[in-house]
């Protein structure tokens, strides 16, 4: 009832920010836009000169060079002189963005550690933590492609034109690729106090690794290390929930800022945005279905009529875990061994969120694009094996995938201050991302139960009505 609550709160509060954003755009940011798009317009047209000129010390050239400056510095004035205006809606945004990377670097180790000391069991349970894990990086990797190749093909982010903040107006494109060596040096920490000082996902995810599988290994010393950072993630997830609170405040003041700045066109996108990201989705409800169909047969339609409830509550609550009794209930009526549901379904709340991960790569490459700043293949594929790992151990946080884009961006000098395009339609988007979720994993462990030969008859529809 309180996510509904809040999910409603901040709804209303990004209609109040797009109607508060019209008045400011109209009453006072208007006419600064005017002077700071004449400013622009002038500024192609020198450069287009500037372009024909064969004779870089003619005098003409250096006219126009002079009048360019003037126009570029006219434009920079005009654009701080907006932000001024528009600084008491973006620092409500900020306080939220700050207090949501203050519990990334926590988060991540704290849960991480715990789930692959969970997976240390792997000894005990043998094949099925193999084929388990295997399953769940299949799947992990082909939904954050999948969100990588529709985002390209959409374009979404294409027709925003957002100007780069004051900080990144002279960098070069070409200097956001991440080298080999650059991307290696973000992985492996030389200190753990520096990675968690630093917010370097990769790195604290790297050392929790070691850290879960170490704890794991010593066995029964082992389980008070893993019950105390159980109960501290526990902690860190309550006080997200007290930050949470504060999202509808920091919508009003990131939508408002936004709708200021850029006008009622900026709605459109948002459109378009959703409906994109919506239909890929389905093509992922699709691919999910058929590969379960290979290896389920007509079983997996009737498990996907069994557990309509389920995804219908996590796509209400905007959380999976929400659905997580009822998935299990579904799941052991359906005929699945319980020794299988209560390892596979627990493990891919953590590493098989394969909604969240096509948001991810949808949304990083939404706000690239928004900016203007091309990314490669191979810059892309990076960013999705960075998700990859970035996103394992966040399960049940709200938002979640919202926390590991903004640990994504930065790497690719992708301005954070592109996160408040998302974060007034992000709840609308957690909605079918986390119904996703949930179908995902109650998929992927009946499947497991199957290539056990573990998945009997199950309890007939007609008689499981409690």
């Amino acid at each position: 009832m309180h996510k509904s609550r809040l999910t409603l709160y901040i709804i209303i509060a990004l209609v109040l920010g797009v109607a508060t954003g019209y008045v400011y755009n109209v009453k006072v940011i208007d006419d600064l836009n005017k002077k700071i798009s004449v400013a622009d317009a002038n500024i192609k047209t020198i450069d287009a000169h500037v372009a024909g000129l064969k004779d870089t010390t003619a005098k003409e050239y250096k006219q126009l060079k002079s009048q360019r400056a003037s126009l570029a510095q006219l434009r920079t004035d005009k654009n701080t002189e907006r932000d001024n205006k528009l600084e008491g809606f973006t620092i409500l945004s900020d306080i939220f963005l700050r207090l949501i990377k203050m519990i990334v670097g926590p988060l991540v180790f704290t849960t991480l550690v715990v789930g692959v000391a969970k997976v240390g069991d792997i000894k005990a349970v043998g094949r099925i933590g193999g084929k388990t894990l295997l399953l769940f990086i299949t799947a992990t990797f082909v939904s954050l492609l999948l969100g990588m190749v529709l985002v390209n093909l959409f374009e979404p982010g294409g027709s925003i034109h957002l100007s780069l903040p004051e900080g990144h107006l002279s960098v070069d494109v070409k200097k956001t690729a991440i080298s080999f060596k650059d991307f290696i040096g973000h992985v492996f920490p030389r200190s753990f106090t520096e990675a968690m000082a630093n917010n370097e996902i990769l790195q604290i995810v790297v050392f929790s690794l070691f850290f879960g599988a170490a704890t794991a290994a010593i066995g029964e010393k082992g389980e008070i290390i893993i019950k105390f950072l159980d109960a501290v993630a526990h902690v860190i997830m309550k006080i997200t929930g007290y930050v949470m609170k504060v999202a509808p405040i920091a919508v009003f003041g990131a939508i408002t800022a936004v709708v200021a700045k850029e006008g009622l066109g900026i709605i459109s996108t948002y459109a378009s945005f959703i409906s994109e990201f919506y239909f890929s989705l389905l093509l992922l409800w699709l691919l999910i279905v058929a590969g379960s169909f290979s290896v389920l047969k007509g079983r997996a339609f009737t498990l996907l009529n069994n557990i309509k409830d389920a995804v219908l509550v996590a796509f209400s609550t905007s959380t999976s875990e929400a659905a997580y009794p009822r998935s299990l209930e579904e799941l052991e009526n359906f005929g699945c061994s319980n020794k299988i549901v209560s390892f596979v379904l627990p493990l891919g709340y953590s590493f098989n969120l394969v909604g969240s991960m096509m948001y991810m790569t949808f949304a990083s490459l939404f706000l690239a694009q928004a900016y203007g700043i091309h990314l490669g293949f191979g810059q892309q594929l990076s960013m999705l094996l960075m998700l990859m790992l970035m996103s394992k151990g966040m399960a049940g946080v709200p938002r979640a995938a919202l926390v590991v884009v903004a640990g994504a961006i930065g790497m690719f000098n992708i301005p954070e201050a592109g996160l408040a395009l998302l974060l007034g339609i992000d709840p609308l988007l957690d909605m079918g991302r986390s119904a996703t979720n949930v179908l995902g994993n109650v998929m992927a462990t009946a499947v497991v139960s199957k290539w056990e030969n573990q998945l009997g008859d199950g309890i007939p529809v007609a008689n499981n009505d409690l």
